[in-house]
């Protein structure tokens, strides 16, 4: 009977933690909303459109007026949104210096290593006009010896300074592979890569965790069956940089547009739900259809396949990008639609 009551007295006060930090978190959203408008509204007020960048000051400036309580309230949202950018463009800054200087270094081990190659060629020129001059066997057998000891001098030099070269040159590999690791863009397809993609879908996950609105995640790859007809791999390289332009075109500011791998490409809609991502699906395989490649004397007529899925914050990143995966399968399936949704429970 105890253990009864214990279990009960426990369970109304999990309910009643649950409420209030229900409460917390709509009360901190009222506030927020609030300071919105006047933000909007002091923007107004000094004639000053309300673009992304003049909302975003005001939005700071006018911030440090307001109450600590309020301050901390927004601090803590906006920290969820950030993504250590200043940390990553330190450590990507440490990285390159330690490359530079790894540079500088193999410059001038190459530097002395052409020095003691010249001298090697001043000795041999004179070793060899000694040679010539000498009169005697014995002579110019002492003067072999000679040259014999300057060679294995310059050689145990050349030994020692490859020796520094190649350590020097796997140092800078490695460096060279980490500022590879935290690099952010594809420049083969002027876009985002794959490891900012993740980093965003986790983040993501994260946003919606807190404050439970929705988003989708949409692939995107040039049709298999035109890449086979082609059968090119320069003209479907051409084309797919045609379809990273035309999402690039189409995307929103908020829209993440990145290269997944292999000519996949992904759009992570932010505050989208899969509604509103079918739509832009439609819209985006319209405006890909209407959009023509030539090759020789060739008209192509571009074609993509399309995997729809929501970022559902149950999921794991890698499961989020699996499901859009499919929808691409379920795309190419579906011969009636260049798009197809698929789900995860």
């Amino acid at each position: 009977m105890a253990g009864g009551l214990k279990s009960k007295v426990q369970k109304n006060s999990n309910a009643k933690t649950t409420v209030i930090k229900k409460l917390d978190l709509e009360s901190s959203s009222s506030d927020i909303e609030i300071y919105a408008k006047e933000v909007l509204n002091a923007l107004i007020a000094d004639n000053l459109p309300p673009t992304p960048n003049n909302f975003s000051l005001y939005f700071d400036r006018l911030l440090e007026d307001k109450s600590e309580n309020l301050r901390k309230q927004i601090h803590s949202i906006l920290e969820l949104e950030e993504n250590n950018d200043d940390e990553n463009t330190i450590v990507l800054e440490q990285n390159l210096k330690q490359g530079f200087s790894s540079i500088k270094h193999i410059l001038t081990v190459t530097a002395n290593l052409y020095k003691n190659m010249s001298l090697m060629i001043k000795i041999l020129e004179k070793r060899k006009k000694e040679l010539s001059n000498v009169p005697s066997e014995k002579e110019a057998v002492n003067i072999i010896g000679i040259l014999e000891g300057d060679v294995s001098k310059l050689n145990s030099i050349l030994k020692t300074q490859s020796s520094q070269m190649k350590t020097i040159y796997d140092d800078t590999a490695k460096i060279v592979k980490n500022v590879e690791n935290e690099t952010i863009f594809d420049n083969q397809f002027g876009v985002y890569n794959k490891r900012y993609l993740l980093t965003k879908i986790e983040q993501e996950i994260g946003l919606i965790k807190e404050f439970n609105h929705k988003s989708s995640l949409i692939m995107i790859e040039l049709s298999r069956e035109l890449k086979k007809s082609v059968n090119n791999d320069k003209a479907i390289l051409l084309m797919t940089r045609t379809i990273a332009r035309l999402l690039l075109k189409t995307s929103r500011r908020s829209d993440i547009v990145a290269h997944y791998g292999n000519g996949v490409f992904a759009m992570l809609l932010k505050h989208t739900d899969i509604e509103s991502a079918q739509k832009a699906s439609e819209r985006l395989s319209d405006l890909v259809s209407n959009s023509n490649f030539f090759l020789a004397d060739r008209e192509i007529h571009l074609k993509i396949s399309i995997g729809v899925t929501d970022v559902n914050p149950e999921n794991s990143v890698e499961e989020i990008v699996v499901s859009a995966m499919d929808g691409i399968q379920k795309a190419y399936e579906d011969k009636n639609s260049d798009y197809a949704v698929s789900l995860r429970s």
